[in-house]
Parts: C-alpha cells; sequence; structure tokens
C-alpha cells in the first residue's frame, strides 16, 4: 500500500461544513495533501495549473451553478490524469448512472460515498488509488489488428476455439457449451475476440470466420459423441452472417456430415450493429434453421439491439440474459426487476431461459431461487480449451455430488 501524504486530494463540495468533515477526516488517516474549493469553477482554476493539479478528487455531484456531471465534461476536456471519487446524497440509482458516465468518459474512478461519509469507506476507496503510471501498466497496452494479418489468420486456421459450459441450474447436469473464438496468433499469443471480431465485421470477414468457428464447432461436437458425451453446442452467429442464403446450407450440411442431431445445434444471434439490409433474408434463414429443429437463441438480451422487435419477429426458443443483468441481481433492486422482467417474458413465450455471466456462489443460489433453466459463468468454469472438457466435467460433477446444489436450495 502507498503511503498516504503521496496523494495530493481536492475536494469540490458546494456545502462548507461538509468540506471542513472531509477535510478533517482525511488528515486524520493520514492524508496531508487536502485542498477544497466550494464551486466547479474554482476547482477547474486548480486543476488547470501543474503545481495545485490534484492526483484525486473527491466530487459532490448535487452543486448549484455547475452540477458534478458537469464539471466531469470539463475534466475530460482538460484531459485531468487523475481519478474521482463521487460524493452524493443521492440515491443509489442516480450514483451508478453518475458512475456510467465517469467510465464512459474513460477517467479513472475509485467508487462512490453515500453522505454522511464514513471514515472507514472514505479509507477503503482511497486505498484503492493508484499513480497514473502504474494505471497504464496496468492497461496493458492492446494491439491493434489489421484485415490482411486476419484474413491470413483465417486462412492459416489461426483461429481456435474455447467452450464455456452451460449446466441446467436445477440438477447441474452439463448440457451445452457456448464456443467462443480465440486467435491463437504466432507471435503475440492468445488474441481475445474484442480485438478482432469488429475489424471481421468491418471488412467483410465476418462470414469467413463464422464458417471457420461452426466447421470447427461441429466437428469437436461429433468427437464428444463419439465420447459419449452429448452436448448442445452453441455458436455465434452475427446478422452479417445471415444475408446470403447460402449460410443456411452450410448450417444443414455440417451437421450433416458431422451425424449431428439439429437439436444439439444452437445459433445464438447478435445483432452487432442496426440491420441497413432488407430482414427477409435473415428472417428466410432463420425460420428455415428453425423448421429443420436447429435451436436459435437472442444472445445478450436487454443489451444493444437484442430487443423485443426481435423476439417478435424470429422464432427463437431460447433468450440469454446478458451477464450484466444477472451478476449480483440478487443485491440489486435495478437489475432485478430487469432479471424477473427477461425471466418472465421468456417463459410465457414457452422460451428456455440461460443466464449468463453467473460469477460467484450468491449468484448460483439466486438462479436455483428464481427458476432460471441453464447457466455459464466463472463460476461454473471459465471458457476451457476442447482438450481439458472433459476433466472439467468430472471435477464439476464431483462439486454437484459434495452438495452444490442441495447447498444452495
Amino acid at each position: 500500500m502507498h503511503s498516504a501524504p503521496e496523494i495530493k486530494i481536492l475536494l469540490v463540495d458546494d456545502d462548507t461544513f461538509m468540506l471542513k468533515i472531509l477535510t478533517k477526516m482525511l488528515n486524520n488517516l493520514g492524508y496531508a495533501s487536502v485542498s477544497a474549493c466550494d464551486n466547479g469553477t474554482d476547482a477547474l482554476t486548480r486543476i488547470g495549473q501543474a503545481d495545485t493539479r490534484p492526483d484525486l478528487i473527491l466530487l459532490d455531484l448535487n452543486m448549484p451553478n455547475m452540477d458534478g456531471i458537469e464539471f466531469v465534461r470539463y475534466l475530460v476536456e482538460r484531459h485531468f490524469p487523475g481519478s474521482l471519487i463521487l460524493v452524493s446524497g443521492e440515491d443509489e440509482r442516480m450514483l451508478k448512472t453518475a458512475e456510467k458516465l465517469v467510465h464512459a468518459h474513460q477517467i479513472p474512478m475509485l467508487g462512490y460515498l453515500h453522505k454522511p461519509v464514513s471514515p472507514d469507506k472514505l479509507s477503503e476507496i482511497i486505498n484503492k488509488w493508484t499513480p497514473p503510471e502504474k494505471q497504464l501498466q496496468q492497461e496493458s497496452e492492446k494491439k491493434a489488428y489489421n484485415a490482411p494479418a486476419l484474413k491470413s489468420a483465417i486462412s492459416n486456421r489461426e483461429l481456435v476455439n474455447f467452450y464455456q459450459p452451460k449446466v441446467a441450474v436445477a440438477t447441474g447436469k452439463v448440457i451445452g457449451a457456448e464456443t467462443l473464438v480465440r486467435w491463437q496468433h504466432p507471435t503475440d499469443g492468445l488474441v481475445m475476440p474484442g480485438q478482432f471480431i469488429g475489424i471481421a465485421e468491418q471488412n467483410g470477414l465476418i462470414n469467413d470466420l463464422t464458417c471457420l468457428v461452426l466447421e470447427q464447432a461441429l466437428l469437436q461436437a461429433r468427437i464428444w459423441q463419439e465420447n459419449g458425451i452429448v452436448l448442445r453446442v452453441a455458436t455465434n452467429v452475427s446478422m452479417d452472417n445471415l444475408t446470403s442464403l447460402d449460410f443456411q446450407d452450410l448450417v444443414v450440411n455440417l451437421a450433416i456430415e458431422n451425424g449431428l442431431s439439429p437439436q444439439n445445434i444452437v445459433l445464438e444471434v447478435t445483432e452487432s450493429q442496426l440491420m441497413d439490409t432488407d430482414s427477409r433474408v435473415p428472417l428466410e434463414i432463420l425460420t428455415r434453421l428453425r423448421l429443420k429443429r436447429f435451436h436459435l437463441s437472442i444472445d445478450d438480451f436487454g443489451t444493444g439491439h437484442s430487443s423485443m422487435a426481435q423476439l417478435r419477429d424470429i422464432p427463437f426458443d431460447e433468450l440469454k440474459i446478458d451477464q450484466s443483468f444477472v451478476h449480483r441481481a440478487w443485491a440489486d433492486e435495478t437489475l432485478r426487476a430487469m432479471y424477473d422482467a427477461s425471466l418472465s417474458m421468456a417463459k410465457q413465450l414457452g422460451m428456455e431461459v440461460v443466464a449468463e455471466g453467473v460469477a460467484d456462489a450468491d449468484d448460483w443460489a439466486f438462479l436455483r431461487r428464481t427458476g432460471c433453466d441453464f447457466a455459464q459463468g466463472n463460476f461454473i468454469s471459465k471458457p476451457l480449451k476442447a482438450e481439458d472438457f472433459e476433466p472439467w466435467m468430472q471435477d464439476w460433477e464431483n462439486r454437484v455430488h459434495n452438495g452444490l446444489i442441495a447447498n444452495s436450495a
């Protein structure tokens, strides 16, 4: 841990009594370099000068003239390099919204404090502070890749599939796996999809990429099936894949070649961008695949463009509740309301429900209480290489056998 006096702290609050209390509290915690401003304009002046620029700002949201939200915008314009803690008497939802906004502006935010501020909580949040150089090291530089490099990676079959298990919540039985692609780069090691899927979509490579992922996934499903393990294998399909009628033939032929039942193949449809194209072709492909008993899943429900309109128009039989509504839904009223609404709507439509992002035992117990069908997430397992899947199944079955189900009921 850093020694307290290293940090230059600036308090911004229109209540001078509050400024005195916070200054005293910080001094008692050993922070010697504390200054205070009772309005945003004076604070911005201090930030503009190198000798008075703080490392950390404790900012009140609700101030007259310039409120905290507006102040944050000026911080961005001035390229403020430090960190932020929000302090407010507002309710939790308001603070969370403000926190999202600060993160969207890419200013490091350590947390928020409710008034009246407790010294313990204040100390706990400030202890998270790291100097900007360390922050830069922590955000290890992400390399940008270009379309030609990705094109040759697809040709050279450098894309490898990992599989994240899905289990039945009521029994713990392993029912399937979601295919997640990684790029095994010859010099950079394992590259995550966030660094190359966008490039594929923007440069007309998403079809080739999806075909390779699907081909490898169904071949793997066949290997598991030959070993006596029948799983529903899911693959992500972008709306961009659904602009050519050839796609349906590809899926059907791969299933036949590998001797797989369509019931054990799930296409998780994500809409990466609003569809500019004619929607009849994707609708035809998805409807015909559904008629052939392939499963269709609406991915990341509640975010982006995965919406009620899609549910209305496309014959999905599975709904995946996005992880941002699952993790900690047991503790957060807003998340709980969204989770409940998604689950209830899916049940009314006769759909199966998969909860994503199950991170800990509390999340798992919550799904058990609320009657969700299936779950995936790091509490169950991180995405695995194909060869690690069967050993993991053995470990998981032991966890279930040793009371994972009974203990969380």
